[in-house]
Formats: C-alpha cells, structure tokens, sequence
C-alpha cells in the first residue's frame, strides 16, 4: 500500500518538472532575434533635391577675322603642336595666320616711323613755343598730328593682332577643327572653342512647395554617376522669386567650385541643396520607425533583454536619416533589425 501511494507523488512531481521544462523552452525559443546600435550623437543635414547640366562658366567660340595661311601654333607646356584637351593660359597664341598682302597694306613699319616722326616734332615744337618760337596754334597743330600717328599705330596694331588666334582666358580647347598646315583659310573660320571650367554652374527648376526653404547662399552637395566617391560643393547664388503658371516651379542658379576640372561641361549632376542641419543629435535610420495609433515609435533593449517601445517625436530629415528630438536618448541600445515582430516587452536575444 505505501509504494502504491508514492506513485501518484512521483508522476505530479515529473509532471511539474516536464512543465518547467517547457515553459523554460518555450521561453527560449520565444527570444527574438535582433541586432542592435549603441545611440550616439551625430550630424545630419535636411536636402532638397535637384537634377540639371552642368556648364562653362566662361566660353568662346573663336573664328577667323581675316583670310590668310593656317599654322597651328605649338603648346610650351607639351612641346607639341595644340591638341584638344589641351589647357591654355590667357594671351597665349594658339593658331597664326600669315597674309604678305594684308601686312603690307597696313605697312606697319611705316605707321610706326610716322608716330616716332610725330612725337619727335611735337616735343620740338613745344620746346620752340616754351621759348616763344612759335605760336600756340603751331604747337596744337603738332599735338593734333602726334594723336592722329598714335591712333593709326594703334589701329594698325589691332588689325595685325587679327592675324593670331590667342586666348582670351585660361582654359581648356574643346573643339579644334582640322586644317591642313600653311593652306589658306577664309575669313569667318571657326577656328577653336575654349572654356574655362574650374568654376560651373547649374540652371536648375524647383517645385513651388520648396520656395521657402531654398535660400541664397545654401551650400550644395554635386555628385556624377561617373563620380562615384566624389562629391563637389557649390552654392545657390541666383533665385527667382517668381513661379511659373505653366510649371509651377521656380527657377535658380547654382555655382560649383570643379577645381581639378573632375566635373566636365555636359555632365548631369544630382544636387543636394542642405536646407537645414543639426549638429551633435540624435540620428537613426528612417526605415526603422514604427507607426502606430499614438504616433512614431521605434524598439531599444530594456531590461532583462526585452524589447521597450519608444513613442518619439522627429525634427529634421533627409532621405535615409531622421532626427529624434524626443523618446531616445544616447547610449539607448536601438533595435535595428528583427524588430518587425515585436511587442513591447517582447524577449530579445542580441545577434549584433
């Protein structure tokens, strides 16, 4: 009879033990996942978005003013004659042309004795007239001939400058048409375009919603596809206080500092016009944030390894980022994968 009363003793107590067990496994099994970020306060910049071409600012299309015989002239820098690509400092001679009858027509030399003559008499006459030799109109008459010699020298300067093609600024020669060394060309050629790209700028239109956040002198974020690891900065330096009825944008200017030329005239950029920033704040990723009756929410790690919701308010964003300006603090350990199924108080095991 004693043994027969301690079984059903033993069976509770391995049924108690078998239901520890379980609930121990079932607790085990009930730890979700996840991996985490330790909050630390960062930066973060609010953009608005724009796309457009960049071009020159400074460009020339330079053409023959006068017929005359081709010669391409050589680049001191490469000891070659001008290719294209080639960088070209302001004044520098890039094709020349020579013309035997236009030169003599202008008899440069002799315009030239003529004015040494003209200066020569005006000095003497003014010496005779501080002597009394000869009468004031004599001395203006000579003065008037001196002026006119200067004028003819500088004329016939000008028309012989007309015989060189030479750069009006430092640049880089985009086009060069090809023509045979020493053939005559004809005037109104086009001879050489050439553009100075270490400055840019950007034409570029905006929704009517962004005209009061977009402000002269914002700093801007330029990126290429072909750039990928480069960003450029520039600036909004033109805005257009006028939407158009047909659109319904407005339009600007951006300018874009492209000092090793990484940038070429043509090339379709993205901009990132930085509208507003933060520094040292709260930032997390975006595609974390939880919706819900009471508003944004996101998961960190309590106590005892469980999931806490955190109800948050947020300030200022971009495209991947948001700042939270109330419900986290630094150091909050953030859930930021796994965090799909859970509630709060849910059982968290850490994966980082």
């Amino acid at each position: 009879m004693k043994n027969i009363r301690f079984i059903p003793l033993l069976i509770l107590v391995a049924v108690l033990a078998a239901c520890n067990n379980q609930s121990q496994s079932e607790s085990t099994e009930l730890a979700v996942p996840v991996s985490i970020e330790d909050i630390k306060l960062q930066d973060i910049q609010q953009f608005v978005n724009t796309t457009g071409t960049v071009n020159a600012t400074s460009e020339v299309v330079m053409n023959s003013e006068m017929a005359g015989d081709y010669f391409l002239q050589t680049n001191p820098a490469t000891g070659r004659t001008f290719k294209l690509g080639d960088r070209v400092q302001k004044g520098q001679t890039i094709i020349h042309f020579e013309n035997e009858e236009y030169e003599n027509n202008l008899a440069p030399d002799a315009v030239k004795l003529n004015l040494e003559i003209s200066e020569q008499e005006y000095e003497k006459q003014k010496s005779l007239y501080e002597k009394g030799g000869v009468t004031l109109r004599e001395l203006r008459n000579s003065e008037v001939s001196k002026t006119n010699a200067r004028y003819n020298f500088e004329n016939a300067r000008i028309q012989l400058d007309k015989m060189n093609i030479t750069a009006p600024f430092s640049g880089v020669i985009t086009e060069l048409p090809y023509y045979t060394e020493e053939t005559r060309v004809a005037s109104g050629s086009h001879m050489v375009t050439l553009m100075s790209y270490t400055q840019m700028y950007m034409n570029m239109n905006l929704p009517e919603k962004n005209i009061s956040e977009v402000k002269l002198g914002q700093d801007v974020l330029i990126t290429n596809y072909t750039l990928p690891e480069d960003t450029l900065k520039g600036k909004v330096t033109e805005l257009s206080p006028a939407i158009s009825t047909e659109t319904r944008t407005f339009s600007g200017k951006i300018e874009i500092n492209n000092p090793e030329l990484k940038l070429r005239p043509g090339m379709f950029v993205k901009c990132d016009i930085i509208t507003a920033r933060k520094d040292s704040a709260i930032v997390i990723p975006k595609d974390i944030i939880m919706t819900g009756g009471r508003g944004k929410y996101v998961f960190v790690v309590g106590r005892n390894s469980a999931a806490d919701d955190r109800w948050i308010t947020t300030g200022i964003e971009n495209q991947d980022y948001v700042e939270v300006v109330e419900g986290l603090q630094p150091n909050d350990r953030l859930i930021i994968k796994g965090f799909e199924t859970l509630r709060d108080d849910s059982k968290v095991k850490i994966i980082r």
